[in-house]
């Protein structure tokens, strides 16, 4: 199956390093210099250094040429861009002839509170089936061959059909959900509780209190979620629950890194400077707190985690404001409807 993967960061790389095992694999990129670089060494090492790239997987930073690698109905394009990228590059896309298109980016988009299925719809035909493969999964880890589970969330049964056939092998096991939305939600919300476990870790609160805030979290993103159009058990699964214990609490999770800094009391602009990275949960703070509201959804955690990100509000009041919230029966509260 020829499979080309566009976006050269992290987890495009480590994918394209797994899939490269059984199929033809293009990676893209779209810094020549860095692309060359990489063909000559065999290895990413703005992206992801470390890892060796197979000698069968194929790099390229000319757009064109990665597309006419999967013009045929069995190909699949995954596009591994952040969020923040995801509008250029799948416009970019509108004009070109592709079947099957695969996003794996996690976030709501700055400015417009868009899932990646929303502006990816602005610019693909209906005609092109689409899906999300999203989970716990650490590129470091992928990379290195451990073992990972994924989910991959589409309408079309076709197209989880091949992806399942192309990626679950090895140690890779891959799920299937025609949940689009409920799998969205759950990997951009996890990001700005990540921050949160982070904040909770750094100012030593304790594991009792890591366990707490994991547990509400996921009750907040299965709020929101639904009342977005999500279904409830999918917040159960690989995408809700398994994704948000994974970043809460792997030190490979560079939003948990960005909550621990903030605890230390340093600058979010340095600490995103230093990171080097995209930490999407800042990215993507603002628009769940929008979306909360519209949606009349009560998201304390993630509302709290925009105050200490850009309103101002230091890491200690925002504790003594959640734990002085109204007692209440825990399962007491009712999903909103769909919009």
């Amino acid at each position: 199956m020829n499979i080309t993967v566009l976006g050269a960061g992290a987890w495009g790389t480590a994918l394209a390093i797994v899939l490269a095992q059984r199929h033809p694999v293009v990676l893209w990129g779209r810094d020549a210099g860095h692309m060359l670089a990489a063909e000559k060494s065999r290895e990413n090492s703005v992206g992801l250094p470390g890892f060796a790239l197979p000698d069968q997987l194929m790099l390229s930073s000319d757009f064109d040429d990665a597309l006419a690698h999967v013009k045929t109905p069995d190909s699949l394009l995954f596009v591994a861009t952040s969020v923040a990228g995801l509008r250029e590059v799948t416009k970019n896309l509108q004009s070109a002839v592709i079947q099957n298109l695969v996003w794996l980016c996690k976030g709501f988009e700055e400015g417009t509170g868009f899932l990646p299925h929303q502006v990816i719809s602005e610019f693909i035909s209906p005609a092109v089936s689409r899906g999300v493969l999203s989970g716990p999964s650490f590129a470091q880890e992928v990379a290195a061959g451990l073992p990972c589970a994924l989910t991959i969330a589409s309408d079309s049964p076709l197209l989880r059909q091949q992806v399942v056939s192309a990626a679950n092998f090895g140690n890779m096991r891959i799920y299937s959900s025609d949940d689009v939305t409920g799998v969205e939600v759950g990997g951009a919300v996890k990001n700005i509780l990540a921050i949160a476990a982070g904040l909770c870790d750094g100012m030593g609160l304790g594991t009792n209190a890591r366990a707490a805030l994991i547990t509400r979290g996921l009750a907040e993103i299965t709020r929101l979620g639904v009342a977005l159009g999500g279904r409830p058990e999918t917040f159960m699964g690989l995408t809700g629950m398994g994704d948000l214990i994974l970043t809460c609490t792997g030190d490979l999770s560079r939003n948990r890194q960005v909550g621990l800094a903030l605890a230390k009391g340093q600058p979010l602009d340095v600490i995103v400077a230093e990171l080097g990275h995209v930490a999407e949960g800042v990215r993507c703070a603002r628009a769940v707190r929008m979306l909360a509201k519209s949606c009349h959804v009560d998201m304390p955690i993630a509302d709290a985690v925009a105050g200490i990100l850009f309103d101002g509000v230091s890491p200690q009041a925002t504790l003594a404001q959640l734990l002085s919230r109204h007692a209440r029966d825990e399962a007491d509260y009712t999903y909103q409807k769909p919009l």
